[in-house]
């Protein structure tokens, strides 16, 4: 057994941060195959309309152009994650601007471009629907005739139209409740459309150009999920496609779909040829898979005493044309709209509804910030009406160890009331703060996702451990955490081990990251990998030492027993490296524990322009051990900050079915000029689900800054922003409207 500790808790800087920092990364849209072709896409000018033909002929007559590909020339085979309700191409009808109608493979992009411009689409407009509230009733356009056929719907029609998903949790009488109250609040409240935002956009490379082989190269995060969502598009078996490990530069969650990889397989099978494409910004922009927008209502019960009795919510996330960017068709955390607070009685509804808007997909944790952001401006709101202090109301409420969920889950190590009182003290809540500044708090609950992975570890020619898996790292560091994993088990430096990412024709089924999975999930598959290793390498020492295995130990890196050693290289020497593999493929039972966060933002108004000034941010955590401190702190520094852009200045702006501010020159995100300062609470959990006992931190801290960021302004200067984005416009005209009505 291994008998020191070398590399957990330890702040390791990443493995491949000399590389992306030098430029030496290879990402998807630097790599070139030979005889390569370049792919661009014609998309839709309009946000619903049919298509009565495409004339392509010009197109194909330009020199250099090797195929060109309409709805005609592909199978009328649905694609999606999870749900398939997305042609390959425009199918009779465009659904959104920016759909894809059309796709040309040349031998430059320039020829791509001069291609598209002949290619001649004549459209009949039809009456669209941008409003998701109004996508519901029963005189709107049925934007999917087809849908009760979908794949993957995930429950019989619910008779609303166009919502494809009517998903309801719920606890004890929540009419009973309402009856049972004193008082009775509520409001409603609306969350804007927002871009991941990440540096490097969607690419590809698909050569299907020999045999029945197909290689792909994307920036993709769920490599063993695309290469599953292509073959059933194309009908080619999951063991003639093999997916390529290349660097991804940012995912929030925005590079788990499949965007162009579908159509890209049938513009090289047409040429003949590898074709390559690359979605520039205002691609990105018009046609990505962005955050939902949701309008939600949150109607609660309460005694006088601020006591919670019931609460019912809902909610309306517009999904755009279509659902087939979504790793499940609902949005799983619209079941926080109740907090996590105490409650008896409570009842949750959520609706996604299609519209004539750009599909929307995930972002860092889905559907979280949105809700959390109404759930906790309801909650100060109730507070100012009962005239009790925002802190001591959540006090009453919150949960605490032994409370079941407000939707009846039940969890251990509840430490919702660690962190809020952990983060009230660190704000010195009750000190004096200058004119027009304020405090406003925010807490929510994540609980950490599971799924399945697969590693293998052998040893170099000199006995350095390799870790083979087919998990592309998305930026968050998970590579280096798991080396340290190798590390820890085989008593090496993190420097002593190297990771090999491997095709997906090489290793077992892993499901990628997302839902702060990887370090449990990923990481209890490498450390089972280690100790099997080690088990190994014990046994193989063994006769070399002449000791029983069971007084073999491995201390330092080096096999010991009765005052004699020996190296793993020389152990590798004596037995040969197939023998010294350690494998494992693990799928682990999800935690029954939740992990809880509570912010507080400072913030100053300026009463003359509604400009907002985010002076300081708490985040108090309960957290396992750490295994890296200096990324665990990383990630939660870097989701308060997209909290902030989200609270702040993010959105994409719709005006029907355009997007208007198609460019990093109009969309907004925070600069270095725009952090305030940060302070991170960490409070300690008993046991974490992960190896070491660690737990997920890479999603929480986005979750409640805009709610916190909105109770503060409203603690500033008296105003209530329940539209996000919280901008100074909306501040200032608030302010006016105050002012008048006190005039």
């Amino acid at each position: 057994m291994a008998t020191t500790q070398s590399a957990i808790g330890r702040s390791i800087t990443r493995g491949e941060g000399p590389d992306k920092v030098t430029g030496k990364s290879i990402y998807t849209a630097d790599i070139s195959v030979p005889g390569m072709l370049w792919g661009r896409v014609l998309r839709s000018p309009y946000p619903y309309a049919r298509i009565v033909s495409i004339d392509t002929s010009k197109a194909l007559a330009l020199p250099g152009v090797y195929a060109v590909v309409t709805g005609q020339d592909v199978p009328e085979t649905r694609v999606g994650r999870r749900m398939l309700d997305m042609p390959i191409l425009a199918q009779d009808v465009v659904r959104f601007v920016g759909e894809k109608v059309a796709a040309v493979a040349a031998g430059s992009k320039d020829i791509c471009d001069e291609a598209l411009l002949l290619i001649e689409v004549e459209y009949e407009e039809l009456d669209a629907v941008f409003d998701a509230e109004e996508a519901m009733e029963p005189s709107a356009p049925d934007l999917h005739p087809d849908m009760d056929s979908y794949t993957g719907l995930p429950q019989p029609p619910s008779g609303i139209k166009n919502t494809f998903a009517h998903i309801t949790w719920e606890k004890g009488d929540i009419e009973q409740g309402f009856k049972e109250s004193d008082i009775i609040f509520e409001h409603s409240f609306n969350a804007q459309l927002m871009h991941q935002a990440y540096i490097e956009p969607h690419a590809c490379i698909v050569d299907a150009s020999e045999g029945n082989q197909v290689n792909i190269w994307a920036n993709n995060k769920d490599p063993y999920m695309l290469r599953d969502q292509v073959s059933a598009a194309w009908g080619v078996p999951t063991e003639n496609i093999v997916l390529h490990p290349t660097s991804i530069g940012g995912d929030f969650g925005g590079k788990g779909s499949f965007m162009d990889v579908p159509l890209c397989y049938y513009l090289s099978k047409y040429s003949g040829r590898p074709v390559k494409m690359v979605m520039d910004y205002i691609q990105e922009l018009m046609a990505g898979n962005p955050r939902h927008p949701a309008v939600m209502t949150i109607k609660t019960g309460v005694m006088k005493d601020g006591t919670i009795v019931a609460r019912q919510a809902r909610a309306i996330f517009d999904s755009g044309a279509y659902g087939a960017f979504k790793p499940r068709a609902y949005l799983g955390g619209a079941d926080h709209l109740c907090g996590v607070y105490r409650m008896p009685n409570a009842r949750i509804d959520s609706y996604t509804v299609y519209t004539n808007n750009v599909p929307r997909g995930h972002m860092r944790s889905p559907a979280k910030p949105q809700v959390v952001f109404a759930v906790e401006s309801h909650m100060d709101m109730i507070a100012a009406e009962l005239h009790m202090d925002p802190y001591e109301f959540r006090l009453k409420n919150v949960m605490r160890e032994g409370d079941a969920s407000p939707i009846g889950r039940h969890w251990s190590q509840i430490k919702a009331l660690d962190t809020l009182e952990a983060a009230n003290k660190a704000a010195n809540v009750r000190d004096a703060r200058p004119a027009n500044t304020g405090i406003g708090m925010a807490m929510t609950d994540l609980v950490q996702g599971t799924g399945q992975f697969a590693a293998k570890i052998g040893l170099s020619d000199e006995g350095k451990p390799e870790l083979h898996m087919a998990f592309w790292d998305t930026g968050t560091g998970s590579h280096t955490v798991l080396r340290q994993m190798v590390a820890e088990e085989l008593t090496l430096n993190t420097s002593d081990v190297q990771i090999i990412l491997e095709t997906t024709a090489n290793m077992p089924f892993s499901a990628g990251s997302g839902g702060s999975r990887v370090t449990l999930s990923a990481g209890k598959a490498v450390v089972a990998a280690a100790v099997d290793l080690r088990q190994k390498l014990v046994e193989a020492a063994s006769p070399l030492l002449d000791a029983p295995e069971d007084q073999v130990s491995l201390q330092n890196g080096l096999l010991m027993a009765a005052g004699r050693s020996v190296t793993i290289a020389e152990v590798l020497a004596a037995t040969g490296s197939e023998s010294l593999t350690g494998e494992a493929h693990q799928t682990p039972e999800a935690p029954d524990l939740t992990s809880f966060c509570t912010q507080i933002a400072e913030v100053h108004v300026d009463p003359e322009t509604g400009e907002i000034t985010v002076k300081k941010i708490i985040s108090a955590h309960d957290i396992g051990a750490i295994l890296n401190p200096l990324n665990h702190q990383g990630q939660i520094e870097g989701g308060m900050i997209q909290g902030l852009g989200y609270a702040l200045m993010e959105e994409l702006e719709l005006e029907d079915g355009h997007i208007s501010n198609l460019s990093f020159g109009d969309y907004k995100i925070p600069t270095s000029a725009d952090i305030p300062t940060m302070e991170t609470v960490l409070i300690q959990g008993d046991v974490g689900p992960a190896p070491y006992e660690s737990k997920g931190i890479g999603e929480s801290s986005n979750i409640p800054v805009a709610g916190a960021i909105a109770n503060a302004v409203f603690d500033a200067v008296g105003v209530r922003i329940t539209d996000l984005p919280v901008t100074a416009d909306k501040v200032l005209s608030k302010l006016q409207e105050l002012g008048n009505q006190r005039k």
